[in-house]
């Protein structure tokens, strides 16, 4: 295996090369930390993974450890302190790959519990907000939702939002970890489920379906 074909590896691909780096005692240790989803996949690639030389384990232990740095450094000091320290250590190209791929995949997870609301909800919970803090939660939430988020705000509301949206800077991901952890507990009973509808003229209809045509005809009437 070339060095550099070890760049066509899926991340769970790395992350498997990362657990035969490691070694039998190592990644033992590691699988503790795991779903038993999580340990399938992994060890299913391990054994699917060809013979690695070790100039091939080396780049993926370089790898691995530039992400982890990158990580910790942003997790840390905010973007911008990251950019500058992660240029010194790895060089303009190297950092800004890491930071790319740890920033992408940051924004997935943070404020994941948003994407299980319904935006009826999300509008309930947002009403009388600072404009500012509607701005912060709608960037993460999907687009679709928080489009029709910001068409149920008032007017003047809607522009005050849309304007911060487009004007957010960088934040550290420490201060977004600090919110999210906020906004899901004071919002645990309407967005951090998935909830199920209750009543309505759908249920109506369905427990009429199941009702004798006698009483359904007295209630209908």
């Amino acid at each position: 295996m070339a060095r550099n074909a070890t760049k066509g590896l899926s991340p769970i691909g790395r992350a498997a090369a990362v657990i035969v780096a490691l070694g039998a005692d190592e990644a033992a240790s590691v699988y503790k930390y795991l779903t038993e989803d999580e340990i399938e996949r992994l060890s299913v690639e391990v054994a699917k993974l060809e013979k690695l030389t070790p100039s091939d384990l080396q780049e993926v232990i370089d790898d691995f450890y530039g992400l982890c740095t990158t990580q910790k450094i942003i997790s840390e000091g905010g973007v911008l302190y990251a950019k500058d320290i992660l240029e010194k250590a790895f060089g303009p190209e190297l950092a800004q790959s890491y930071m790319d791929r740890v920033a992408g995949a940051m924004q997935t997870r943070a404020f994941e519990f948003l994407r299980k609301a319904k935006s009826r909800n999300l509008l309930m919970m947002l009403q009388g907000e600072h404009p500012q803090a509607i701005a912060f939660i709608l960037s993460y939430a999907p687009p679709e939702e928080a489009s029709k988020i910001i068409s149920e705000l008032p007017p003047n509301t809607q522009l005050s939002v849309i304007k911060r949206i487009a004007t957010l800077d960088s934040v550290s991901p420490s201060i977004v970890n600090t919110v999210e952890t906020i906004l899901e507990r004071r919002f645990s009973s309407v967005v951090s489920f998935d909830m199920t509808e209750i009543g309505g003229v759908n249920h109506v209809a369905d427990i009429m379906n199941h009702t004798d045509r006698a009483t359904e005809k007295r209630i209908f009437d």
